[in-house]
């Protein structure tokens, strides 16, 4: 494998993926035509799966980085501690949104024990429990307790 010749060419994927986040920020953004509408179940879902899938890259990042760059590694592991607070509390915030109807509202109470074979409104809870368990292998409770944040430069 080769690596790229142009540094814009080394992380498509991630590049696109923000590029995308960045174009559905400015169009949820209110405007004199476009009033500011409150968060959904779906939206919250595609945020959290997206929250998600940078817990893994930035897990897999602090992992590498940390034997040759220890302080480097440790800021990236800091940084994926306070990625799952937030993941966490959009789990929560999905919980507390209205569900379109009765019975998504019955099936999407969150109940670990049925998760396997539960109903596909619990992805969120699968994704949440599974990316939860990389999380506390990983830090202590001490880690995951609120924070402040300072800057060290």
């Amino acid at each position: 494998m080769t690596s790229p010749t142009h540094p814009d060419d080394a992380h498509p994927y991630l590049r696109a993926a923000s590029a995308g986040v960045r174009h559905h920020a400015r169009s949820q953004a209110p405007s004199a035509t476009n009033p500011p509408r409150p968060g959904d179940r779906l939206h919250l879902d595609v945020l959290h799966a997206h929250l998600a899938a940078l817990l893994q890259l930035l897990d897999r990042l602090a992992d590498s980085t940390r034997p040759p760059h220890p302080a480097a590694g440790r800021h990236l592991a800091t940084a994926h501690t306070r990625l799952w607070q937030a993941t966490s509390e959009v789990h929560a915030a999905f919980h507390l949104l209205p569900s379109n109807t009765a019975a998504e509202a019955e099936a999407s109470t969150c109940h670990p024990e049925q998760l396997p074979e539960g109903p596909p409104v619990l992805t969120i809870c699968q994704r949440h429990l599974a990316a939860g368990h990389v999380v506390r292998r990983k830090t202590t409770p001490t880690d995951l307790r609120p924070h402040t944040t300072a800057c060290v430069r």
